[in-house]
């Protein structure tokens, strides 16, 4: 765990250096440039500097010829300089000011830098803070400092943030609206809502736009508790800070959850859709059904909090009930909403499902009663359409029913199903219309179309009719040839195939008894053999080095992107066991480089790897090719090329720069089908504290 805290930091170090030195070009020493305070030239102790364009001096001693206290931090790296009732507070590398305690900042266009063993900061600074006067004299190129006349805090850019007031405290979601100047829209890549620390002006954005817009929403996470600067960044399309403004502000939020699609004392007769309304990020709700009459308690665990809950009570579940929502933080700590009181009382409701009005029924289908209430006994009924006589199908307590018809039951007929509920009265679906074609057939199973089959299978029969044999024929697509893979086998029993290297390539199987004297045959099924060595997935890398090789590419693209480095990383992790298992070429052992399990072809063209399919009940692999690339830094960068462009992934881009947002809404557009995937993601950021690559400078 050290390790892995040591990996962060340095990675979190260096792109707060890239971020605060994009600042930071010195253009040289203003050699020309002399430097008076209150009419006594100390050029000479202090020789300004050039960078970016702004004057910069040396902060101790101009503040110290007008008086004012310098105190050094050189843990912290920071500096404050006191002058009667008023201050400043800068740190080395960081574009933000405080003033006064903290009672107002701003964000410089060069931040302060150390130069040999002297501080350097730009001179508008002192003017700003403490109100004293500064004059270019350009004949004389003298820049003139005069501690008796006064000056306004004059602003480095122009944006203002206008919706919040210095000190103002936050409680819940805020929209933070702000204006700034024409000239910055040309160049604008991209608006950042930051949220920072007083003291080491890192923090973490909560709210960023590409668009041209006046107006961001912070959404609070439980953490940020506490005096913090808000900060409206602009940056143009290579990351490079353009302007900026800053609030203090105090997050004081008290968890709120409200309960949405249910109102107090309801009576809920069919479906509901509940959803939460919570007032901080949280990483997942819970919702807990209480039944007032016995204590019985319905828990739907680690749902989604930004999404909804569709909840269908059956009828044994009437009764009066209280509902609360239960959320939970990043930390792991539960707040709970108020309760709300409702009743069950819904109608029954009984259908036959499995088969649909006016199919053809040709094949085995599981008839299932889809039901709200309890049965303790289920019966599947046919009727002849033409005779109106009514048969039983099956009887059973409850379950479905797999049903292959046969001859007696060809032409047009009605379904239902009837059932004897637990206190003992019988209800009734109402009939489903089909055709049935019980013309006699096999259905073969065990094999399916496309398999590639590298070992035994276990072949097996249904049938609508009675045979007592059955054989397994195999026929090589390529020459035509057959050859009987077993033969007479009881159509009660399964057959074990084992392929050798003579039955490798394209092939066909099928299966053939007697009825009636008459030759069945069932359907011929096309797949292929391969019996040589096949090639698993591999390691891209050692576990133990996984972190530090997927974070830093993941903060890199965080850099380009703004997407959560955090949450691309956790992604890498869960995709490839720590890259241990990075799909190869099944058959070449091409190595993929794919992190991600992309399908298709890419820079290097793809991989045949496995994946999985259903056929007639049984699971087996078939081949699919995976994108292929020439290195990991490519699969990376197609990866995000995807989350970025496609276009069910555009509600992600909304919240992608918060991690615990941005695995709820991957899920929602799709990306997963595993329920577990954003708890799944959360949990490891959660235990390597994978948040601090998120964390910035300004």
């Amino acid at each position: 765990m050290k390790l892995i805290r040591n990996i962060i930091l340095s990675l979190t170090l260096s792109a707060l250096y890239i971020v605060s030195s994009s600042l930071m070009t010195i253009d040289g020493h203003a050699q020309d440039i002399r430097l008076v305070v209150d009419g006594k030239d100390i050029t000479q102790l202090s020789t300004p500097i050039i960078q970016n364009g702004r004057t910069m001096v040396p902060i101790r001693f101009v503040t110290e010829e007008i008086g004012a206290t310098v105190n050094w931090d050189p843990t912290n790296r920071t500096v404050e300089v006191i002058k009667g009732d008023q201050s400043v507070f800068l740190k080395i590398g960081s574009a933000l000011v405080g003033y006064n305690q903290g009672a107002s900042y701003q964000v410089s266009d060069v931040a302060p830098l150390i130069v040999g063993d002297r501080t350097y900061v730009p001179l508008r600074l002192i003017s700003n803070a403490f109100g004293i006067g500064i004059e270019w004299v350009n004949e004389t190129r003298e820049v003139r400092v005069d501690s008796s006349k006064t000056s306004v805090k004059a602003p480095f850019h122009e944006v203002a943030i206008t919706s919040l007031s210095p000190g103002q405290s936050i409680h819940g979601k805020t929209a933070v609206t702000f204006t700034f100047g024409d000239r910055y829209k040309a160049t604008l890549g991209e608006i950042r809502l930051l949220l920072v620390d007083r003291q080491t002006a890192t923090g973490f954005v909560v709210g960023r736009t590409t668009s041209v817009s006046n107006s961001l929403t912070y959404v609070p996470s439980l953490e940020d508790n506490g005096n913090k600067v808000m900060v409206v960044a602009l940056y143009d399309k290579y990351n490079k800070l353009l302007a900026a403004d800053a609030v203090p502000v105090n997050i004081s939020v008290t968890p709120n959850i409200v309960l949405e699609g249910l109102v107090d004392g309801e009576t809920i007769q069919k479906t509901v859709v509940l959803k939460p309304n919570v007032n901080f990020i949280a990483e997942h709700i819970t919702y807990e059904l209480t039944n007032l009459g016995n204590g019985k308690v319905i828990t739907v665990i680690e749902q989604d909090p930004y999404g909804s809950y569709t909840w269908t009570p059956t009828k044994s579940q009437e009764g009066n009930y209280s509902v609360k929502v239960m959320a939970y933080d990043a930390m792991g700590n539960v707040y709970y909403s108020a309760p709300y009181s409702f009743s069950i009382q819904v109608d029954l409701n009984l259908s036959l499902v499995g088969v649909t009005e006016g199919m053809t029924v040709n094949r085995p289908v599981t008839l299932l009663a889809s039901r709200n209430f309890d049965v303790r006994e289920t019966t599947y009924l046919i009727k002849d359409e033409r005779t109106g006589v009514e048969t039983v199908l099956a009887t059973l307590p409850y379950g479905g029913y797999r049903w292959f018809p046969g001859e007696s039951f060809s032409g047009n007929k009605a379904l239902k199903v009837s059932v004897i509920d637990a206190g003992g009265t019988v209800r009734e679906s109402a009939y489903v219309q089909v055709k049935v074609d019980g013309s006699p057939k096999l259905q073969l199973s065990g094999v399916g179309p496309n398999q590639v089959l590298t070992s035994e299978t276990k072949l097996n029969v249904s049938s609508n009719v009675t045979m007592d044999k059955v054989s397994y024929i195999l026929t090589n697509k390529s020459t035509g040839s057959t050859k009987i893979i077993g033969q007479d086998i009881p159509t009660t029993d399964e057959w074990i195939f084992k392929p050798t290297s003579s039955d490798e390539g394209q092939v066909s199987l099928r299966a053939e008894g007697y009825y009636n004297g008459s030759k069945i045959v069932s359907e011929t099924i096309d797949f292929r053999i391969y019996t040589d060595k096949t090639f698993g997935p591999k390691a891209i890398i050692e576990k133990d080095k996984f972190l530090a090789f997927s974070s830093g590419m993941a903060k890199t693209s965080w850099n380009n992107t703004g997407m959560s480095a955090a949450l691309q990383t956790a992604q890498a992790i869960l995709e490839t066991g720590w890259g241990q298992s990075v799909p190869q070429d099944k058959y070449s052992g091409k190595f993929s480089y794919n992190l991600f399990g992309i399908k298709g072809s890419a820079t290097n063209g793809s991989v045949t790897s496995n994946t999985w399919e259903v056929y007639n009940g049984v699971t087996y692999r078939v081949d699919a090719n995976f994108r292929a690339y020439n290195n990991a830094q490519e699969s990376w960068n197609d990866h995000k090329s995807l989350l970025l462009n496609a276009d069910r992934y555009a509600p992600f881009r909304d919240v992608m720069y918060q991690s615990s947002l941005g695995a709820w809404a991957i899920k929602r557009a799709g990306y997963a089908t595993d329920p577990q995937y954003p708890i799944k993601l959360m949990k490891l950021i959660r235990q390597y504290n994978l948040k601090e690559l998120d964390r910035v400078g300004i």
